[in-house]
């Protein structure tokens, strides 16, 4: 059977078929005898919907079997470790597993195409594993994206979300921010301004949109804060160096010597009280 024209990729159907399976490869094991794969890259398994699968299983068993390849004596998981820790809850002692041939090189490939076409990776997990891919096979961005069906840009885009903070990463793992939002923030060159953003827009559920408007508001401001720095008299500038250096806290100067305004920023109650003390401590 030839993976349909225009489906996901090489599909996992035309992977597993490049290697025939013998009749009667589907076996019932031990459920102690099969175990997960490290290079799984589905990391984080929603416990509700688990437990909802599991509770499936128990009524109607395992309707399709997991895809493992003989080690040892063990079977490792190639495709269906969801499956396979769903059985654990509903306490399966056996479970039906398909004997696959796949050597070391197709097993992270198998696992990533057949996570992708079940949709059950969040950005950041299906990023980590189209870059464990490349690395594992020595692939350029058009060679992975012709075997899992996506586009170039789309897995570049996808690795791209790889250089976001940890912080945000994890927002968007959690499904508190989209894809679309962490594309957003890695054309930020600051991770600052990125963990500030993001925070903003998953406390509030900004839009793509609408995290666009406000990155481009954040760039305007500062090159606006930029250019007057630029244009003050050395004098100011030595002095605002000077203010931070004794306040320990963000000092702006704008204006000219004879008129203009000092901003003082702090970000904490701690931060405020430095300045109180810096400026009117016993000691001045």
């Amino acid at each position: 059977m030839a993976a349909k024209k225009g489906g996901l990729g090489r599909g996992l159907d035309a992977l597993l078929m490049e290697e025939p399976l013998k009749e009667g490869s589907v076996l019932n094991v031990s459920i102690y005898d099969v175990d997960t794969n490290p290079n799984q890259p589905r990391k984080s398994f929603d416990e509700e919907r688990l437990n909802e699968l599991s509770e499936s299983i128990k009524r109607h068993g395992i309707m399709q079997p997991i895809l493992v390849k003989k080690t040892n004596g063990r079977y490792l998981i190639i495709a269906g470790e969801r499956r396979f820790r769903a059985a654990r809850l509903a306490e399966l002692k056996t479970v039906p597993v398909l004997l696959s041939d796949a050597d070391e090189n197709s097993i992270a490939e198998l696992a990533l195409v057949e996570n992708i076409q079940r949709e059950n990776l969040n950005p950041i997990e299906e990023a980590a594993a189209i870059r464990f891919l490349m690395k594992q096979h020595d692939l350029t961005q058009e060679e992975v994206s012709s075997r899992i069906g996506k586009s170039r840009p789309v897995v570049a885009n996808s690795l791209r979300l790889l250089s976001l903070p940890q912080p945000v990463c994890e927002l968007v793992s959690e499904g508190k921010l989209s894809s679309g939002h962490g594309r957003v923030l890695a054309g930020l060159n600051s991770a600052s301004r990125q963990i500030l953003l993001a925070n903003r827009a998953a406390k509030d559920g900004w839009s793509v949109r609408r995290m666009e408007d406000e990155a481009r508001l954040l760039d305007l401001r500062e090159a606006r804060s930029r250019k007057n720095r630029s244009q003050l008299d050395p004098e100011l500038v030595a002095l605002t160096r000077a203010l931070r250096q004794k306040l320990g806290a963000k000092v702006a100067i704008s204006g000219t010597n004879e008129k203009g305004k000092i901003v003082i920023s702090y970000e904490s109650e701690e931060a405020l009280q430095n300045v109180y003390d810096a400026l009117f401590g016993e000691n001045q």
